[in-house]
């Protein structure tokens, strides 16, 4: 269990990270010239995505501090992985899936993080 979340976690939180440097640099996002249905979320806020690159640094580095938390047996590791997943449901389609997973494996196997 705990290498699973740690690889769902890794590909969540390191494409976050290298699409939120890339947006920043290039203003446009790794993939497709339009982004993902998630944009739709921010655009009915008036929110230009392309200027996001911040907010998905920030997550894509909660993502990495939730495995090290892991592999360092940290009290807090459970609670780092809920708000990592709680910050990355929005991310229609790919993070909100990766992020129901780790959700899933964290709640069925909350007496493991018991450090």
């Amino acid at each position: 269990m705990k290498v699973l979340l740690i690889i769902i976690s890794f590909i969540n939180g390191a494409y976050m990270l290298l699409d939120g440097v890339y947006v920043i640099r290039t203003g446009k996002y790794i993939g497709p010239p339009q982004p993902g249905p998630w944009a739709q979320l921010f655009n009915k806020f008036n929110i230009d995505v392309f200027k996001l690159g911040p907010l998905f640094i920030a997550i894509g580095a909660a993502w990495l501090i939730f495995i090290y938390s892991l592999l360092t047996y940290q009290p807090w590791a459970f609670t780092a992985g809920v708000a990592a997943a709680v910050l990355t449901l929005w991310y229609l389609p790919f993070g909100s899936v990766l992020s129901i997973i780790v959700l899933v494996l964290l709640f069925v196997n909350r007496q493991q993080f018991n450090y």
